[in-house]
């Protein structure tokens, strides 16, 4: 997969390399251009697709808001590359549901507490994650387990 020029709301699956589908986020149209590989994709396990293709790359305006040192966050700092848990849904008990792995990236230095950017979000390649990539998104960052911040796709 490769991070390439895109236009900011569309998410983009390329396996080898090669482009596979894209999906726009705001209305969530599917563009297949390799309908097989688009196929063994959608109907592998989330272990063949992590042993495999890597990483899917949220090629989406990030608003990424770090929680202040005051309300429970970070004391530092984060730079860009910075890999928290990510979490899209709780139980109904209000425990984590799941976390994603990926990691952040963004201009600038350091994204202070309390501060947010623009940034653009890498996640383990699997099915269950890209449900939840839909414009308006929010989702929560945790450095086990506290919540340090927040993420939206614009």
């Amino acid at each position: 997969m490769a991070a390439l020029d895109h236009p900011k709301n569309e998410l983009h699956l390329y396996i080898n390399n090669k482009l596979v589908y894209k999906r726009r986020l705001d209305t969530d149209e599917l563009e297949i251009f390799n309908s097989a590989a688009y196929e063994k994709y959608r109907l592998a396990s989330q272990e063949e697709l992590l042993a495999v293709n890597g990483m899917l790359i949220v090629k989406a305006k990030i608003k990424l808001k770090l929680t202040s040192t005051e309300n429970g966050g970070r004391k530092t700092g984060i730079i860009s590359g910075y890999r928290p848990n990510h979490v899209f849904e709780y139980t109904s008990e209000g425990k984590l549901q799941r976390t994603y792995i990926g990691d952040i990236n963004f201009e600038g230095e350091e994204l202070m507490p309390g501060e947010e950017t623009i940034a653009t979000v890498r996640l383990h390649l699997t099915k269950q994650v890209e449900k939840y990539l839909t414009k308006g998104r929010k989702w929560w960052l945790y450095e086990v387990p506290n919540l340090i911040g927040e993420a939206e796709i614009l």
